[in-house]
This record gives C-alpha cells, structure tokens and sequence, in this order.
C-alpha cells in the first residue's frame, strides 16, 4: 500500500508539473466533412490514438467539435502515437486531458498506470457507487478473482484505487472500448417522483372467480401480477433509500376502452413516469396524448413499429440477438470447423447466409458447411459428413422447428464419441426448452438471453430472500423483470437527471438483466443489453465476454 501512495502522489506531481510547461496537447476545432480519422492521417498519428484523447467523440464528429490533439509544436507531441506501447494511453492520463496536458510516455511509464501494467491487465479505478457486485456484472469475473488479482481487496473497495480486473489476451486485444463506462447509481437528495403504473389486471372482470381458477387458467394474470410484485420491491427499495415516490395504479383492463377512459379522466402529463400499458397498440395510443417516458415492459413483435420518443422498449428486439450471436461467431471463431443448421425457411437461410459470410472471412477457419433438413428433421448422416475429429467443431442453429432442434442435438449426442461439438443458438426458444438439459450441458450449449445471474452473488440471495419474505414464494422470470425495470428507471430518475441523458452514460446491470439503453432523436429508445450464456458440466450458467 506504501508503494501504491507513492506512486498516486508521484502521478499527480507528474500532471501538477506538465500543466505549468508549454501543452503538448491543444484543443482543435473540427472543419466540415473532417472526421477523427482523416484528421489523425494529417497529424500522421494512428485514428486510434485520436479516440483515446477524445473517447467520447464519435468516429465522424459534427463541425465545430472541440477536440484534443497533440501539439506539433512541442517535441513530444508524437507521444501519443510512440510514448507508450501500442499508442495506449492509460486512463490517469487521459483525466489530464481536461487541464489541457498529458505527460510524455516516459512520465507515464512513471505514474500509477505503468505501460506493462495496462498492457498486461484491463484496469479499472474505483468510482463512488462501485461495489463488488457491480464490478463483477460488468466485467463478467468473479469476486474472488478480483481478489486473486489485487490481494488488498481483502480490506474492501476504496475511492480512487486502481485495480486489476484480468489479464488482456496478447493478440488482438479490442480497441477503442471504454469497458468502464457504466451508469452509477446515486439518488439526489429530496428527489420526489410520481409514477403511473398501468397494468391490465381486470380486477371487475375476475372477481368473481377463486385464486386457483384466475392463476391456473390465465398466462396473462400470472405476468401481470408478477410484475406487479417486482415493481412494488423495487418502489420500497427506493423509498428506503431516501426517494419520495408518488405511485398511482391504473387497471386497463381487457381492451382499448379502459385506458381511453383513463387518459380522460386523468391528468398523466403530471408524472415523472408511466409504466405500463402491457398492450403494444395501447402504449402507441398512449404515447400520442401524453408527453411523458412510457416504459412498455415486456416483448412484443410489434414494438419495431414504436414511433414515439416517449416509448422506452426494456426488452431487447429479436434482431439485436441474432446480431449478438453473429457478432460473437465473427470475433471468437478463430479456427476449427462450423456447421450451421437451418430449416430452409427464407428467415433461417437469410441467417445462415449472414453467418456464412462473416465467417469466412477468416481464414483461419477451416470450412463453414451449411445443413438443412430434409422431411422435417436433420439425419445423423449429415452430420459425419462435415464433422471432423481431433478439431472444433461449432453447430449454429438458425432455427426454431421443434422436430429439428431435437433431431440435430440427438444426433450429435449420439456421435459424441468420435467428434466433440459445441451448439450456438439465437436464443434459448421453446424448442430449446424442450430439450433435457443434461444434453445441452454436454454440448457447451451457448445462446443469448436477456436474463443472466449468478445465484450465488450476495446481492441475487438478498433480493431473492427479501421477495421470498414479502410474497411467500421465490421470484418468477417476470418478478425479476418488474424489479429490474422499476429499479433501474426510477434510479436513473432519481439522480435528478434528465432521463436521456442517463441512457448516454452507459450500462446497468441489476439482479438479471442489463440495461444498455440507445435513445435516438425522435424515435423509441432501445434496450440493447444482452448476454451470451453458456451451459456448464455442472448444469449451471455462465457469461462469455
């Protein structure tokens, strides 16, 4: 700890003493039709050196962007590009930037975050609101290898530390990534906040009827009131913490009618908030009277049709997943064999194709071979055709056909002697559902979901014995949902800031889900937060990075 002081006070007398000496770095103003590439081509420094001193200025900026650049005027101005190893600029550095200096590669070599140290292992400096269980869900590592790594977490998080998260891959190590960028929670002092909740709970209509007829016969009345129960955990969470928050519940019943009524008997425009309605056509129908964030809180086909700049979508689109996978297949399939296995609809070959094309582009990959079922179902032949021993071999399956997902895993259960495969999928469908997972598990069975969390994590018990305590059961799917949602929201609410305005400072991570909202100038912000979740030996979940 001695040596990590010294080294903290030696980095800020390192910035204290650059700031008084001429500036090596200079502000620039972007000129129309420049963009951060072509500008780092005429400063004859790499497009990725330029990133990391602005790394919050897209790669083509608008005119009259003030950007950081060396100063060519000095002798060191080439720092950037040749002071450090590979151009990295450690983060230390990169906080200078705002007292207009950065110090030398050699005085970086100096400070906290020497050369090796960030070209060894992805750093992290310890902010307020950090905790293990955020760090954990972030970075996709465990606490005890944070530990491993930094022996004096033993003692806790402390503000301002740098600590190591895991070592970098010696090649091709992601660029341009600020993996640090991540939502803190802080909730401003005397916030207050109004919500609405509009849910269809159909209190008139079921009345009448028993607990076991209204839960046994109706999917829907098990959703909504699951939300319900998530929503209500997260409200006294807040309240706990110190938010004042105004909640107002609103039954929409079985159609259109309800909520047209509500909407003219009240005034909604005077919430922070509405949660709700669970219909895709009445949150539209919403969205052009009011003027205020609807948060539609499941999946819907229809919400691609969402026009409004007023409707928040939590639940990512099914094309973001099969972006996730392909973007995945692209960057980890390094070598070894792929099969990929389609029914022979139009979707599932447009997919396919997508896949086959990405992939072979790498030519480390020995062969892509693409499979599709004849009658209904993939033959064990077509599988000994392509696969072959003594290499990887990763099945992608581009189709949800129930009889086709169960024909292509039995048969490579069955060849799991000659030939080990690893199966990829979109998603984790109700064709998957039905599958044994003991066979999934055998697999190395990867998809991606938009619901991960280690059961094991402090936090998960905590909210799973705090619902257990309040409802008498353990949460469902949905329970979780309505917290998470709720949670994260209201959170971002109670910071005090404008709601956009949070999406745009980065990712959130609650008890299963991510948030990695994208909003865009006049349309419905997205929820991009996805997982790729493996099956292990064990039978227990994992995160792929």
């Amino acid at each position: 700890m001695k040596h990590l002081k010294f080294f903290v006070f030696l980095c800020i007398l390192t910035f204290t003493v650059s700031c008084g000496q001429q500036k090596k770095y200079i502000e620039y103003k972007v000129k129309e039709g420049e963009s951060l590439r072509s500008i780092a081509k005429k400063l004859d420094i790499k497009t990725k050196d330029l990133l990391r001193l602005n790394p919050d200025i897209a790669r083509k900026p608008k005119a009259n962007t003030v950007i950081i650049i060396p100063n060519l005027k000095t002798k060191t101005a080439t720092s950037v590009a040749s002071g450090t190893k590979n151009g990295a600029i450690p983060n230390k550095a990169l906080d200078s930037v705002n007292n207009g200096s950065l110090p030398s590669g050699k005085e970086i070599e100096n400070g906290l975050l020497s050369n090796n140290l960030e070209n060894e292992f992805q750093l992290h400096s310890v902010i307020k609101g950090d905790t293990f269980y955020s760090l954990t869900r972030f970075y996709k590592v465990s606490r005890a290898s944070l530990i491993q790594l930094n022996p004096e977490l033993e003692l806790g998080l402390k503000l301002g530390q740098t600590i190591k998260i895991k070592r970098l891959p010696k090649v091709n190590v992601k660029e341009n990534v600020n993996l640090s960028k991540y939502f803190v929670d802080n909730i401003k002092k005397d916030v207050s906040l109004k919500v609405a909740v509009m849910l269809p709970f159909r209190a008139q209509e079921l009345d009448t009827l028993s607990k076991k007829q209204i839960f046994e016969n109706s999917k829907l009345a098990n959703i909504v009131s699951d939300l319900y129960l998530g929503l209500e955990l997260a409200v006294d969470s807040l309240r706990k913490q110190g938010a004042t928050i105004d909640v107002n519940v609103f039954d929409t019943g079985r159609n259109s009618t309800s909520i047209k009524n509500i909407i003219a008997a009240n005034d909604l425009n005077k919430n922070n908030l509405i949660i709700g309605p669970l219909y895709s056509e009445e949150v539209q129908m919403l969205a052009n009277q009011v003027k205020v964030p609807i948060v539609f809180p499941v999946y819907s086909r229809k919400q691609t049709n969402f026009k409004s700049k007023y409707i928040i979508k939590t639940a990512p689109e099914k094309k973001l997943y099969r972006d996730k996978l392909t973007s995945y297949a692209t960057e980890n399939f390094k070598d070894g064999n792929v099969i990929i296995v389609g029914d022979g609809s139009a979707l599932s070959q447009r997919h396919a194709l997508a896949l086959k094309t990405g992939l072979e582009e790498k030519d480390s990959i020995k062969g892509v071979n693409l499979i599709t079922a004849e009658k209904g179902y993939i033959k064990r032949e077509k599988f000994t055709d392509v696969l072959k021993a003594n290499e990887q071999n990763r099945v992608i399956l581009t189709t949800e056909d129930p009889i086709i997902v169960a024909s292509a895993i039995n048969s490579l259960i069955s060849l799991e002697e000659d030939v080990t495969a690893r199966v990829f999928t979109f998603d984790k469908n109700s064709a998957l559902n039905k599958i044994d997972n003991l066979k999934l598990a055998k697999l190395n069975f990867t998809f991606v979901s938009d619901a991960y969390s280690k059961s094991e994590a402090a936090e998960v018990i905590d909210f799973n014995s705090k619902y257990l305590s309040k409802n008498g059961v353990l949460p469902s799917y949905y329970a979780i949902k309505g917290f998470d949602i709720t949670y994260d929201i209201l959170m971002r609410l109670a910071s005090g800031k404008e709601l956009k305005h949070t999406f745009s400072e980065g990712v959130s991570y609650r008890v299963q889900s991510m948030f990695d909202y994208e909003g865009k100038l006049l349309k419905a912000t997205e929820n991009k937060g996805l997982f790729m979740v493996k099956f292990n030996a064990d039978l227990t979940l994992s995160t792929l990075d």
